[in-house]
């Protein structure tokens, strides 16, 4: 057990080089390997809305903040985050500084490739749960497994050597992938990503028609379940209603867009909402300020969306 513990911190800090030789300064880079990305931060940031798509992030120094309908998730080096479908969530960085900065890895979960995965699992238990824990919440917090920390510590190398990335990469990253489905967020995983994933999947149809008004009736049949089995379904999934769920989405997404540049009734109308009245009523119900006043004050940095 000794053994294994300084093995897994030798990896640790082995990945901690990689990421401060590879970013001097703050900023959120993309790597050679598609979906991969390494970020260092050194302020302090508030949460502030965000929208997480399949995400894991694991953090080498420092801590950083997920907030999910009111519920925090802080984590640091002893556990990473899996974020297995699109999230409306509030996200910072609680104690970010020049002299702590937080580093991070930043992988996208590859839909095609995790349900791949996850179905040569089930076959190859036989359909059996042999996923550690069982995490009821949207999103997962694992502990850093002997086998995520080796497996996310070999994708890294490939950055080092161009030809070992071209002929290694895709298995690397599977390889990666199955760590996180056969460690403690497994559970959470294969929900998102194997057979009966009916949620997830109405998530990301309504990640791709916000600006149209889509019912819980519409949500329902298009994963062929009755409303109040997809009213259910969904709650324990998500944490939320289907209705709080679409207005999270609505107005996190416009508050991204608001800070980033464009007007209030712009944001609105690319979210879906037809009325600017409605808009601002919900946007300060929800964020405590009108969009204006949010305008003003927010600087969402890309780390955080």
């Amino acid at each position: 057990m000794i053994v294994f513990c300084q093995l897994e911190r030798m990896s640790k800090d082995q990945i901690k080089n990689l990421i401060e030789r590879r970013l001097p300064e703050a900023g959120l880079v993309d790597t050679a390997i598609e979906g991969v990305q390494l970020f260092r931060v050194t302020e302090t940031i508030p949460c502030v809305p965000a929208v997480y798509q399949p995400t894991v992030v694991a953090i080498l120094n420092g801590t950083k903040e997920a907030v999910l309908d009111g519920e925090r998730h802080i984590y640091g080096s002893e556990k990473y985050l899996l974020c297995p479908m699109t999230l409306p969530v509030e996200a910072g960085t609680p104690d970010a500084s020049e002299e702590n900065p937080l580093l991070g890895v930043m992988i996208t979960l590859e839909p095609r490739m995790m349900r791949a995965l996850t179905m040569e699992i089930e076959t190859a238990t036989g359909g059996m749960r042999q996923s550690r824990g069982g995490a009821s919440s949207a999103l997962a917090l694992a502990p850093w497994d002997t086998g995520f920390t080796q497996a996310l510590l070999r994708l890294l190398e490939l950055l080092d050597n161009p030809v070992d990335l071209e002929v290694l990469g895709p298995g690397r990253l599977r390889e990666f992938y199955y760590a996180v489905l056969t460690g403690e967020a497994g559970a959470t995983a294969k929900r998102a990503f194997g057979v009966g994933n009916e949620i997830a999947r109405t998530i990301d149809y309504l990640s791709t028609h916000l600006k149209e008004q889509v019912t819980i009736d519409d949500m329902a049949d298009h994963v062929g379940m009755s409303r109040a089995v997809f009213h259910r379904r969904f709650k324990e999934a998500t944490t939320m209603s289907p209705i709080q769920f679409v207005k999270s989405m609505r107005l996190n997404n416009a508050a991204m867009k608001i800070a980033e540049g464009k007007t209030v009734s712009e944001a609105a109308w690319d979210v879906g909402y037809q009325s600017s009245s409605q808009f601002s009523r919900e946007f300060k119900r929800m964020y405590g300020q009108s969009p204006r006043q949010w305008s003003h004050a927010a600087q969402v940095p890309d780390l955080l969306n």
